[in-house]
């Protein structure tokens, strides 16, 4: 039976990846959450609703388009609860280009707050929707390769999936 609460429907379904089983959550029939295995910032997984893969079919098909190579731009309805900072970075996310990566600065050079590099970092760090909200190509000022919920190892991977370095099933 589907979690309802505050009358919302949640459910889930599990999808294997190069990046290891994604979780993928929709509330009222659209995709809110996509998580790793070992992700930070994971709710408890009775957050995730009863398993029902009926409101993911899109979702799972642009996700294997992607891992194949075939899908550089994600173009799917996405039901995101966070504060107005939050949502206005993931935003900022889902502009960057597949294969290219921003800095902190630059996102909140965007956002209109230069002086916000560190906000805009902690908003990053809770995206609910890794890989589709690509927050994987958000760098250090110096190019280095800082936080990622799915663990740097992950975030290291993707931004050389994404650039042509490595195979999707050479990931993990």
């Amino acid at each position: 039976m589907p979690r309802t609460t505050t009358s919302r429907t949640v459910v889930h379904t599990v999808v294997d990846s190069p990046y290891e089983p994604l979780t993928l959550v929709a509330v009222d029939g659209v995709l809110s959450r996509v998580h790793m295995t070992g992700q930070r910032h994971r709710p408890p997984e009775e957050s995730f609703g009863a398993p029902d893969p009926r409101p993911f079919g899109e979702a799972i098909r642009q996700l294997d388009a992607y891992f194949d190579g075939e899908l550089t731009e994600f173009d799917l309805p996405l039901h995101l609860e966070g504060t107005p900072f939050q949502l206005r970075v993931w935003e900022q996310l889902r502009l960057i280009p597949y294969g290219e990566t921003r800095t902190y600065g630059e996102l909140a050079e965007a956002l209109g707050s230069p002086n916000a590099s560190r906000a805009v970092g902690l908003a990053n760090g809770k995206n609910p929707v890794s890989v589709i909200v690509p927050c994987h190509r958000v760098i250090g000022s110096g190019g280095s390769l800082t936080g990622y919920g799915g663990g740097l190892d992950r975030k290291q991977r993707l931004l050389a999936f994404e650039s042509g370095a490595a195979a999707p099933d050479a990931l993990f």
